[in-house]
């Protein structure tokens, strides 16, 4: 949260002010329907929507001002053209961001990427250091030009914590958000072939991740996944002092002794140097407890206690949507949304975290297109395919026209048993579309089975998930 004069937001921003320049604004809106008393809303001109359409709506709601790129009827700042394809008002707020990251003093911010895990993990380190101050880290993936400036100016005037997510789809946009938000602690969960397609190499990759390594001053902190070779390797990269976790007995925080509950969740020791401690998290998945061990040594490098730490930890929760949300549904069926996104990484720590939980019936992987692959995207989705196959998933389905790369086949040409193209009994198929896939899987789940949902954000496979959900408790319902 800041307050600013609409004059210091026309310097700030180096804009055209029209109207009264005394006018106070304390927030920023770029969805009319969520517009706040306060607020200066940012007509966006997106590519389906724009925002210069709904500015008598923003004002109805109580907006103070407007941010356009063209004149409109109000008191407002109208922003120079831009200087490259992003919306002019996209530079202007992070022009705003910037100028409040340096009012703020003595906050840390906590800078989170990683080709997987990076939103789960910015949501655990925001719940751990929720106990030592007043933390920022709104849920959702947050993480790009637009995403990151608004977390930097929605923040509270008290927060002593603010823990902001970046993403990157090619060299210096980490560099770019790293000279917004200034982080004093940066941590990288893991370096993947998400946006290979993009970037060319997985080496490029971590370039484009080391970025924020490089970025954190001698003074701050880098934590650092010691069982990522490519992550570890960077802190040549940095003077910062440097916090490694992981499962690897180099780690300087780690997990021992692992054991997997009967929900899917673990228990596990947090060891760091010389304290041991019982720990847990309520959640699915090994890779969750990979992410839980980087908001640990985040909490441990604020001078949080190891104990302290890890009673935060069981009390951990899912603050993002379709990041391995689990529903329960009549007929003992579980499903598992992870429909947010995916790429190769996360998909396999999916299928993984699936094949271990134990369950009395057999286990769905339901499957959507993985993008930005690139050319290796036919032969990454293949080896997808096969992993499922192997760890022992019952029936993997894919869906969607764009899904064929997976190498199923189609339904009209399914058979079963040891003539499929799964082995020991197990079935896979390849369908076309939400309609077909919904007709096929409630009329194949049992009760006891349980279900995965993952998918690239583009498939919207949480629609899927929820329609598959919707027609099994009317399913099982009816009995």
């Amino acid at each position: 949260m800041f307050d600013l004069t609409l004059g210091q937001v026309c310097e700030i921003v180096g804009g055209k002010l029209i109207g009264d320049a005394t006018i106070r604004v304390s927030g920023v809106s770029i969805d009319s329907r969520h517009t706040k008393p306060g607020d200066l809303f940012a007509a966006i001109a997106g590519e389906r929507v724009d925002g210069h359409a709904f500015t008598d709506q923003a004002i109805k709601l109580g907006a103070s001002a407007l941010l356009t790129s063209r004149e409109v009827a109000g008191d407002q700042v109208i922003v120079p053209a831009s200087p490259d394809a992003l919306d002019p008002a996209i530079h202007a707020i992070a022009k705003l961001s910037a100028h409040v990251r340096a009012g703020m003093h003595g906050v840390e911010v906590v800078g989170v990427t990683g080709s997987s895990g990076k939103t789960s993990t910015k949501d655990m380190i925001g719940q751990i250091l929720s106990h030592a101050g007043v933390t920022h880290a709104p849920a959702g993936s947050q993480n790009n030009e637009l995403g990151l400036p608004l977390t930097l100016l929605s923040a509270p005037f008290d927060v002593k914590y603010l823990v902001a997510e970046m993403g990157m789809r090619g060299l210096g946009h980490i560099s770019h958000l790293c000279d917004l938000a200034k982080p004093t602690i940066g941590v990288v969960t893991n370096v993947g072939r998400a946006h290979i397609g993009e970037v060319g190499s997985i080496e490029a990759i971590a370039k484009a991740k080391s970025e924020l390594v490089s970025a954190i001053p001698s003074s701050g902190v880098v934590v650092l996944n010691a069982d990522d070779e490519r992550v570890i390797a960077m802190r040549t990269l940095t003077e910062a002092t440097v916090f490694s976790y992981g499962l690897s007995e180099s780690a300087d925080v780690r997990a021992e002794n692992l054991h997997l509950t009967s929900y899917g969740s673990y228990n596990f020791d947090l060891v760091y140097r010389g304290d041991r401690i019982p720990a847990s998290i309520p959640m699915l998945g090994e890779h969750n407890v990979l992410n839980a061990l980087a908001a640990a040594a985040v909490g441990i490098a604020v001078g949080m206690e190891i104990e302290d730490i890890a009673r935060a930890l069981t009390t951990l929760k899912q603050m993002s949507k379709w990041r391995m949300e689990v529903h329960q549904i009549p007929g003992n069926v579980t499903i598992i949304n992870d429909a947010y996104n995916a790429n190769p990484e996360s998909m396999s720590a999916a299928l993984h975290t699936l094949t271990a939980i134990p369950a009395t019936g057999r286990s769905f992987a339901i499957l959507g297109k993985m993008h930005e692959l690139g050319t290796t995207s036919d032969e990454i989705h293949s080896q997808v395919a096969k992993l499922a196959i192997e760890l022992g998933v019952a029936r993997v389905v894919a869906v969607g026209e764009l899904a064929t790369s997976y190498g199923l086949p189609a339904m009209s040409s399914e058979v079963s048993g040891d003539e499929s193209s799964g082995v020991n009994g197990q079935d896979s198929v390849w369908l076309p579309d939400f309609v077909q896939a919904c007709d096929y899987i409630v009329n194949q789940v049992n009760s006891g089975d349980i279900l995965l949902f993952k998918a690239s954000r583009a498939e919207q496979f949480e629609v899927l998930a929820e329609q598959i959900e919707t027609a099994l408790r009317a399913k099982w319902g009816q009995q």
